[in-house]
């Protein structure tokens, strides 16, 4: 687990409706509201440019986040985000989720693939395809981590490693194999090289 802390500075909004949020995103700042635990859902707003300095960082996306909201400070996690359809650099809205001690979160986390190049599979002119990029964890905040790693380096051409196959956390448990052998989805495989065709001669 990181030890690294983030903090988004928010302020609290009592107007709603698509004006109000259009108004807020021309100043340059995102509706959002925070929900869970023992509270209301609360309508809040935050920076466009700092949310897009926070999520430069892949550990944004699955970390225990320091949410302060008028001077009063919470953790929370990121559990949406709405960017603008053509615009990179404009939020649309954003989601965060109250984190309570002794409460398990369902959260997205990123897979780290190590050893694709010193694989067997690739070794021997086998292409390495990552068939996912992150999972969905369920763990207490204090277990949640930062990512997976997934070492491919004894995959084979023809080999594959499934979600049932990683390596976690005895507190870690991923929420897609609670649905039995349909959840058990594949992660990574190695595709057999491409066999170019050889070319026939004429007979004449």
């Amino acid at each position: 687990m990181s030890v690294e802390t983030f903090k988004v500075a928010a302020t609290s909004r009592s107007d709603a409706g698509k004006g109000a949020s259009r108004r807020l995103r021309r100043q340059g700042d995102v509706p959002g509201i925070v929900y869970g635990g023992d509270q209301p859902p609360q309508a809040i707003s935050v920076s466009n440019n700092e949310m897009m300095k926070h999520l430069e960082h892949e550990a944004f996306y699955s970390h225990v986040l320091e949410l302060d909201v008028d001077g009063v400070s919470q953790s929370v996690i990121l559990k949406a985000l709405q960017r603008h359809v053509y615009r990179a650099g404009i939020l649309q809205h954003v989601d965060f989720q109250r984190v309570v001690a002794g409460q398990a979160l369902h959260v997205h986390v990123p897979l780290h693939f190590v050893g694709d190049g010193a694989s067997v599979g690739a070794k021997r002119g086998g292409v390495i395809s990552h068939l996912l990029n992150e999972v969905e964890v369920i763990c207490l905040p204090k277990d949640l981590p930062e990512f997976i790693e997934v070492d491919v380096s004894a995959l084979d051409i023809g080999e594959s490693l499934h979600l049932s196959d990683l390596a976690l956390p005895e507190t870690v448990r991923l929420a897609s194999l609670g649905h039995g052998e349909s959840g058990d989805l594949a992660v990574v495989a190695v595709i057999p090289p491409k066999v170019e065709p050889t070319e026939t001669p004429d007979a004449g």
